[in-house]
């Protein structure tokens, strides 16, 4: 149960301010089908954890507790250091012809693969007597962040404070890591 609870925080934490919903939001505008774009999102980003979570799962055998509290400590210190780059605005996919449906849970999933939540979903899950309550917990937290960005629109998403939100997020992820980190290697 941590891990679900921890995976759904993290989650809204690193999809706010980041590029995925920001796609969302714009390919929602343009086809002004807000379900259409939720549902593709929940399809790409539950496949996109799923996959971090069998990677958790590989090599969580290979892990001593120490080394799984580290890996989770990295995950979060590198998503920390990485929410706190500059975010451009995603490419609007207007050229992909492949319908809506298609072009929205490709565009999400490819949006979303390799991003920080999917490192820390292996991070939890590796650490986790159920390693699949991260993918879920992944899945529900970034898809509130997908949902509040398809209702906002994008021009309601690039309203947002969204500096100031991934300055906050990098000083907590960064944070929380460091100090798990430190716990890992009894420092602390």
């Amino acid at each position: 149960m941590d891990a679900l609870m921890a995976a759904l925080l993290l989650g809204a934490i690193t999809q706010a301010a980041d590029r995925t919903p920001w796609l969302a939001a714009m390919l929602a505008d343009r086809w002004r089908s807000p379900a259409l774009v939720i549902v593709a999102g929940a399809v790409a980003l539950a496949a996109n954890y799923a996959i971090g979570t069998i990677g958790g799962i590989a090599v969580a055998a290979l892990l001593t507790p120490a080394a799984r509290l580290l890996l989770l400590a990295l995950a979060l210190v590198l998503a920390g250091l990485g929410t706190g780059w500059r975010s451009t605005r995603p490419e609007d996919l207007a050229g992909w012809r492949i319908g809506r449906f298609p072009t929205a849970l490709a565009g999400l999933f490819i949006m979303a693969f390799g991003d920080r939540m999917q490192f820390i979903a292996a991070a939890l899950a590796a650490r986790s007597p159920l390693p699949w309550a991260a993918a879920a917990g992944a899945t529900m937290g970034a898809l509130a962040v997908v949902a509040v960005a398809v209702t906002l629109g994008e021009r309601g998403w690039a309203a947002l404070p969204l500096r100031a939100i991934r300055v906050a997020n990098m000083v907590l992820l960064t944070g929380i890591g460091v100090v798990l980190g430190l716990r890992a290697v009894a420092l602390i």
